[in-house]
């Protein structure tokens, strides 16, 4: 939803919400600025006609009465549209303060110190810090990409982007259409999820490698975003962490730590080369041409033939 229609919808709830007596559509538009720029009284109807049935949607109950002219009046009752008590026990309490502090970028931090108010007029006891009853860690949620806010805003309104993406393989980055379906932090990176128009397929990109500005575009989507996204799991299986098979390769001495960590063995050859037996699943190719000239893949053939193919794909560029 975009942040204007979101104000207009918002302006209307309070108005109706507001008035101890049915308003008119006349009185609602002279109330409501957006309403006064619609232009002609058709492209008001229809707005107003759209706004009020989003607001029915999302469970506001307007009622349609006729006032002391003859015209037909709209009101919210405030008794009707009131939510029942909200329970929590201790945990879940602490569970929801906790999820409420832990943004710490600024432009978050103002809607999430809302959010612990309110948690704590609804049950969250004053005094008793989330963070004592679920140890003494403090969560934090780091984000320095720029791409962040609108990949989010993005994926939480259905709104199709581009962007400028530079693969880890390749010299110069590339125009990606994109359907956003989610955003996933998985080991202090953050990654989204979504159907890349260009290529038809469902694929995840590593915001850090996103450049450039992140345009939303108009539109609906072409793809049915699926109940479950996994993005963890596909970025998992890039680093090899879901390992169906083995590698085996040479790797310079006092290099490559992060494959050493993964190897299942390591055995000196001498001349300042090891070798290391890895298990691994997907993804491990464009893994292994980030540690250039020090890493040599021995086995599967296949394994070595897709190195070689990155690394003279990043030579040409």
């Amino acid at each position: 939803m975009a942040i204007a229609k979101a104000e207009r919808l918002m302006n209307l709830a309070l108005c109706l919400l507001g008035t101890r007596r049915p308003l008119s559509k006349r009185e609602l538009r002279e109330s409501i600025e957006a309403y006064l720029e619609a232009g002609s009284d058709d492209s008001f109807n229809r707005m107003f006609e759209r706004d009020k049935d989003d607001l029915r949607e999302l469970g506001l109950v307007i009622e349609t009465v006729e006032n002391l002219d003859g015209e037909v009046g709209y009101l919210a009752r405030r008794d009707s549209n009131r939510l029942p008590p909200i329970t929590l026990d201790a945990e879940e309490a602490a569970a929801l303060g906790l999820a409420a502090k832990v943004w710490q970028q600024a432009r978050l931090a103002g809607a999430a110190s809302g959010a612990l108010q309110k948690l704590r007029a609804a049950g969250l006891p004053e005094g008793v810090d989330p963070y004592e009853a679920h140890g003494a860690l403090e969560p934090r949620i780091p984000v320095h990409e720029a791409a962040f806010e609108p990949l989010m805003l993005a994926c939480r309104d259905r709104r199709p982007v581009t962007f400028d993406y530079r693969k880890a393989t390749a010299a110069r980055p590339e125009p990606r259409q994109v359907e956003p379906w989610a955003l996933e932090c998985w080991r202090g990176h953050w990654y989204l999820a979504g159907w890349d128009r260009d290529r038809g397929a469902e694929r995840v990109f590593r915001l850090s490698r996103i450049t450039g500005k992140v345009r939303a575009r108009n539109g609906a989507y072409t793809a049915a975003v699926p109940d479950v996204v996994t993005v963890r799991e596909t970025v998992a299986g890039w680093a090899g962490d879901i390992a169906d098979r083995t590698a085996l390769i040479r790797l310079r001495s006092g290099s490559g730590y992060p494959l050493r960590a993964k190897s299942a063995s390591v055995r000196e050859l001498g001349d300042g080369w090891d070798e290391l037996e890895i298990p691994y699943g997907h993804g491990l190719d464009a893994w292994l041409v980030e540690f250039g000239p020090d890493v040599v893949v021995l086995e599967p053939a296949e394994l070595r033939a897709d190195v070689v193919d990155r690394l003279r794909a990043v030579a040409k560029g």
